[in-house]
């Protein structure tokens, strides 16, 4: 599974982040039960019966997951303080709930938690650290650059959520995939509108391609649609 190794943000000229060492990498991600103003209704599944084993890419999958929940959360409280904008609060609490089902599902396989103990801004995850840095840096410049920041971390949380779907073999971990993706696709509809809204500009596509993200910000896209990927880099 490919750990954030590559060059930050490379070609996302939109944001203008002056990063230059950390990607994003894809594993798994899992959602709890969410309904907000900001997020579609996401709820873990009814208990099933635990398998004997993950896939050691599920494993992964969770395991950073849980922190790269954990960061999508810490931006936006880190954010809101700095802007005090609804978007960011809503959003902030869904991502919580995501977190808490990347928990459930953690202790249900008997996985250690990574983010146990952390304060919001920490992580036990030296890449995440730096990225999460780096991104509060960015968003802090302004209203538009920390709305642009929130939508391209939901528009990379579809894409890792479209690549998982394809290999993830745990029926309990795919549906909570599904119904996270359908979280992500209104966060990331609440930040173009906001942005637009807020600072008359168009948000332009950084890591879906144009017919995936104009389906998402229609209403027409469907969970686990497709889109051609530019690339892991954040």
């Amino acid at each position: 599974m490919n750990k954030l190794t590559n060059p930050l943000l490379a070609g996302m000229t939109a944001l203008a982040l002056t990063v230059t060492s950390v990607v994003w990498a894809s594993p798994a991600v899992a959602a709890s039960a969410q309904t907000n103003t900001a997020g579609a209704a996401t709820q873990l599944p009814a208990q099933v019966a635990v398998p004997a084993t993950l896939t050691p890419g599920e494993i992964a999958g969770l395991k950073f997951m849980r922190e790269e929940e954990k960061l999508a959360r810490d931006v936006y409280l880190t954010l809101n303080e700095v802007w005090d904008i609804q978007v960011f609060s809503n959003i902030a609490r869904a991502e919580q709930s995501h977190m808490a089902a990347v928990g459930t599902l953690l202790t249900r396989y008997g996985i250690a938690d990574p983010a146990a103990g952390n304060d919001v801004g920490e992580f036990t995850n030296p890449e995440l650290q730096v990225l999460y840095d780096q991104l509060v840096a960015q968003g802090g410049q302004s209203l538009a650059d920390a709305l642009r920041v929130g939508a391209a971390i939901e528009e990379i949380d579809i894409r890792d959520l479209i690549e998982e779907l394809a290999t993830v073999e745990h029926s309990d971990i795919q549906r909570v995939y599904e119904r996270l993706e359908q979280g992500s696709e209104t966060h990331l509809r609440a930040f173009v509108s906001t942005l637009e809204r807020q600072t008359g500009e168009t948000y332009e596509p950084q890591y879906l391609d144009q017919a995936t993200f104009d389906g998402i910000i229609n209403g027409s896209s469907g969970q686990g649609g497709g889109g051609q990927r530019r690339g892991r880099r954040f």
